[in-house]
């Protein structure tokens, strides 16, 4: 029988105001009642936090570092429990949830083992400038449900590590591993310092608006950073947004097209297309276009899409049946315009839609102007890279972006012109936890990861001495 959940405040675990069923989006059963908090106890969440700043924010860094580490050390000796756990919440094969635990505990310790130190940036006869960096305060850390365990691992470690203090909410959908890894920071940092609260969508605003919250860390869709940052624009708090993307990938004439097919299907179907930085759209040069086109059909009719429980599982279902009945409303939309292959339901419980490959469609087509969070990937022809580039840009999203080329002169000249925080040549979500990663234009806005993203949890403070 599975142990119970609970809500994280001051240092306690807590029962919620009430309960909510948590969803196995393999079978659309539920698997465990979680608690759900009220309003009262995000109040108390944040009270605890504030409560616990003082203390933890004198700590040493070196004793908050290693902490941090001894949170990781523990979900990695637990990564097979968490791993099952994360499966049967979100879906994704088992083998995925074991590489987001253990990269997790990676991300945890690489960005637990960056430095906040005293820089000198100007010294002459007149005196020094010094710059240095303090906390902010209380953090509200809101995290996904396409990968609830990293993104938990890049906001809480930078927050806390700059000694900070923590209210986290996990998406509704995906809470159960997130508490169980709540339950593993509580134990390793004083009362108060890491909190959890979970929701059913209706506490983010108490949450993001509250007086004491200094700093809202968002990830998720475009639509809902817009109300985080109306939330928190009327205290001028400090933001970080990491949001929607549309993302392009242009492939030159010079390809092999089943090599850039397999990288292209690879890149799109990522974790059943649910990633704000798969591939959303192809654009491919007219020679190469219809032998990338039907070699992609061909790995979409290979694809092994089940139970992410299931050993040989390579795609499991969409999380959740909003998101779900989206995606199968945007395919259905986008057979009126093109031609469509793959996209079925599949005829059994739970939201599983087959890999989808659409060819032949216009820019203007909803499944191309939109982000579709699904094993989706449309294919545009193109025949002048001036005009790809163009295209591609046109969208009010700029998350990432990839180039496929032989020639990486060629790639590189086009990926200088991408309007996107992130291009990749010739590979996809090429991520490193030391380097500092943000998206342009409506897909959000400051930095997370790297040194960067550590600063992004702290005020930055000049001081002058004079000579």
């Amino acid at each position: 029988m599975m142990e119970p959940f609970h809500l994280i405040i001051g240092g306690k675990l807590v029962a919620g105001a009430s309960t909510m069923p948590v969803i196995n989006p393999a079978t659309e059963t539920s698997i465990v009642d979680c608690p759900r908090a009220d309003e009262a106890q995000v109040n108390a969440a944040v009270a605890a936090a504030k409560a616990a700043f003082a203390g933890w924010a004198a700590t040493p860094i070196a004793d908050r570092r290693a902490a941090l580490m001894k949170v990781a050390d523990e979900m990695e000796a637990r990564i097979d429990e968490l791993a099952r756990l994360l499966t049967s919440e979100q879906g994704k094969p088992l083998d995925k949830a074991m590489e987001e635990i253990g990269g997790s505990a990676f991300i945890l310790r690489a960005l637990a083992s960056l430095h906040l130190v005293d820089k000198v940036v100007q010294d002459d006869e007149n005196g020094r400038f010094v710059e240095q960096r303090y906390p902010l305060g209380v953090v509200a850390a809101i995290a996904p449900w396409n990968f609830p365990i990293s993104l938990l691992a890049v906001k809480a470690t930078p927050a806390l590590l700059a000694g900070n203090t923590l209210v986290c909410k996990p998406a509704p959908t995906t809470p159960l591993a997130s508490l169980r890894i709540g339950e593993i920071f509580n134990k390793y940092v004083p009362a108060g310092v890491f909190n959890m609260v979970t929701d059913a969508n209706d506490l983010g605003g108490v949450l993001t608006a509250h007086p004491d919250v200094a700093k809202v860390s968002f990830t998720g869709s475009t639509a809902t950073g817009r109300k985080v940052m109306a939330s928190a624009s009327s205290l001028l708090k400090r933001i970080t947004l990491e949001l929607g993307g549309n993302d392009a990938a242009i492939v030159l004439d010079d390809v092999e097209p089943k090599s850039a097919a397999k990288s292209l299907f690879e890149g799109a179907m990522v974790n059943s297309g649910q990633v704000c930085l798969a591939i959303k759209r192809a654009y491919v040069h007219e020679s190469q276009y219809d032998a990338i086109c039907d070699e992609l059909e061909v790995l979409a009719d290979l694809a092994v899409v089940d139970d992410g429980a299931k050993q040989g599982a390579q795609y499991g279902p969409l999380q959740n049946k909003a998101q779900y009945d989206k995606v199968r409303e945007m395919i259905a939309d986008a057979a009126t315009v093109g031609k469509v292959h793959g996209g079925a339901a599949l005829d059994r419980p739970g939201y599983f839609i087959r890999p989808t490959i659409v060819r032949d469609v216009p820019d203007d087509a909803r499944i191309v102007r939109e982000e579709q969070f699904g094993p989706v990937l449309p294919v545009l022809r193109y025949s002048d890279v001036a005009d790809a580039i163009a295209r591609a840009n046109d969208t009010d999203q700029g998350l990432g972006g990839t180039v496929w080329a032989t020639d990486k002169a060629r790639a590189l000249d086009v990926a200088g012109q991408l309007e996107t925080g992130m291009v990749w040549i010739n590979s996809h979500m090429n991520i490193n936890p030391f380097i500092a990663m943000g998206g342009a234009k409506q897909s959000g806005m400051g930095q997370e990861l790297g040194q960067a993203g550590l600063e992004e949890f702290t005020q930055r403070r000049l001081v002058f001495v004079p000579a």
